[in-house]
């Protein structure tokens, strides 16, 4: 439909369904009905007639380079007729009032270790991540997607305030030049599991799907403080069962071939997998944001990282507090010029280059990476390093300024991750690694546990102001190393050989 004044031509998109039931539709009728008697004009007319067939009328509104989308709940509301029936079980999302904490695009230099930040959305209704509720039968995909399609090239994309339903993936990869402005919620739907699972979008590693992929070049996406992502995690969690990296089950948003990209300010809640995945991209700038996938069942999260990157360079992340259940920030293989700065992340792996090397036949590669500024809590790992027995290198990593509380092994290296096999077989040389400033408290009596590959010894480690204690304040903490080479001049002294197949994370005191 076109509609043209002063010269302005305005598109407006209508999207027609008909999911509702003949009860849903009287009371429409009832609602017309009464208004008419009222004498509502015929301009009022139109509008419910496309929501009475169940339409998101003029849910996407084009107006030259702008597309504004509204959510169907908000058009609902606007003419004042009643949701649409729905048993879909939902988790509680809280408000969001959310405070930017730093500029764009780059730090002030030597910020030091943050203070420790509370989750700025510690839990939901019922101590974490369930509730009740019912959520829309709604299905804002369409005209997302439209406004995508038609304002994704030198253009201006506004997401209006208000709760949207996303029931379908979305793949936005041809982006340029593009301003992308949300205002609102977006609610990935749970009561179609068995949908995600089968059509989420591969992103080839590791048999890693996602939900939504973004891609192209020069994108800035704000969120104002405003913007939600919730993935209504609880119901993955709860399904999964604790079981490892489920086929199909999809990471929340993943950058792909997306180069000159600025994300801003943007909270995450509940995400299905990982909360973001960025990959095969250059020039990421991804500032304010905050995490929180917290399971209030017996079911863990698995799996729920703040990020990951992979086959990127050029990425630089500040300014986020994670609640993760796993690795706040990864930096995978393929990966340089990565720089993480003011990280505040709870109950994760911190910060941890890998996984990486596997399969051992594709080399990867890590190099130039600073994670500085961090705070950890209660969280298995600080500052570390995990590669599969495979083929590559990581070299020229530091880590400066980490401040933790209650670690269960603050710094790890290990060759051979998870399997504790093969780990003297690595061809991984880890080199130029620095721990400088790295304070806090272990939960157990290790400090450090380093198992290097015999076939490939780690050299060039730097150790500067390092100050672990125990968690108890008794008893000496140990320091274990194997095949470190120039362990004489690294600033650290070795108390004992580490053994191959030495745990990431310890059961108690050894």
């Amino acid at each position: 439909m076109g509609l043209t004044a002063h010269a302005v031509v305005v598109q407006v998109k209508w999207s027609f369904s008909i999911p509702f039931s003949l009860a849903y539709f009287q009371q429409l009728i009832d609602i017309y009905y009464y208004r008419e008697l009222a004498g509502m004009k015929l301009q009022s007319v139109i509008p419910f007639l496309g929501l009475l067939c169940g339409a998101a009328l003029a849910d996407m509104v084009k107006d030259g380079s702008t597309c504004t989308v509204t959510p169907k709940s908000v058009l609902r509301k606007r003419h004042g007729l009643p949701e649409p029936p729905s048993n879909a079980p939902r988790a509680e999302v809280v408000d969001v009032h959310y405070e930017r904490q730093g500029p764009y695009p780059r730090a002030d230099p030597a910020l030091g270790i943050p203070e420790k930040r509370e989750p700025q959305f510690p839990g939901f209704p019922g101590g974490g991540g369930g509730g009740g509720g019912q959520a829309s039968a709604d299905d804002d995909t369409p005209a997302l997607l439209e406004a995508f399609k038609e304002c994704g090239q030198d253009g201006h994309i506004i997401l209006e305030e208000g709760d949207y339903m996303i029931r379908q993936i979305m793949d936005t990869t041809n982006l340029r030049n593009v301003h992308i402005d949300i205002y609102g919620h977006l609610e990935w739907s749970g009561d179609n599991i068995q949908y995600w699972l089968s059509n989420s979008i591969s992103v080839t590693y590791a048999g890693r799907s996602t939900a939504w992929r973004i891609g192209g070049t020069n994108i800035t996406m704000l969120g104002h403080g405003k913007a939600l992502f919730f993935g209504n995690g609880q119901i993955w969690y709860d399904q999964n069962r604790n079981q490892g990296n489920q086929n199909g089950r999809p990471i929340s948003l993943t950058l792909w071939n997306a180069n000159d990209i600025w994300i801003d300010g943007i909270t995450w809640r509940q995400s299905q997998f990982w909360n973001t995945f960025i990959a095969h991209s250059s020039n990421v700038t991804m500032t304010n944001i905050d995490m929180n996938s917290t399971s209030a069942s017996q079911w863990s999260t698995v799996n729920t990282d703040g990020t990951n990157t992979w086959n990127s360079k050029d990425v630089y992340l500040q300014n986020w507090v994670v609640t993760a259940g796993d690795d706040c920030i990864s930096v995978k293989g393929n990966s340089t010029n990565i720089h993480a700065n003011n990280m505040t992340c709870y109950e994760s792996g911190c910060m941890v280059v890998g996984s990486m090397g596997n399969p051992p036949s594709t080399p990867e590669y890590v190099e130039n990476v600073v994670f500085e500024n961090v705070y950890c809590h209660h969280s298995s790992n600080a500052a570390w390093i995990k590669t599969y027995p495979g083929t590559g290198y990581v070299r020229n990593v530091t880590f400066r300024n980490v401040a933790f509380d209650d670690i269960n092994q603050p710094i790890y290296v290990s060759p051979c991750i998870y399997t504790g096999q093969n780990c003297d077989s690595s061809r991984i040389p880890i080199t130029d690694i620095t721990w400088q400033n790295i304070t806090g408290t272990a939960r157990y009596n290790i400090a450090a546990g380093m198992y290097c590959s015999r076939s490939s010894p780690c050299d060039g480690f730097h150790f500067e102001d390092i100050d672990i204690r125990p968690l108890n304040g008794n008893g000496e903490l140990k320091y274990l190393c194997a095949n470190i080479q120039n362990q004489a001049t690294m600033g650290l002294e070795c108390t004992g050989t580490l053994p191959a197949n030495w745990p990431q994370q310890l059961d108690g005191n050894r």
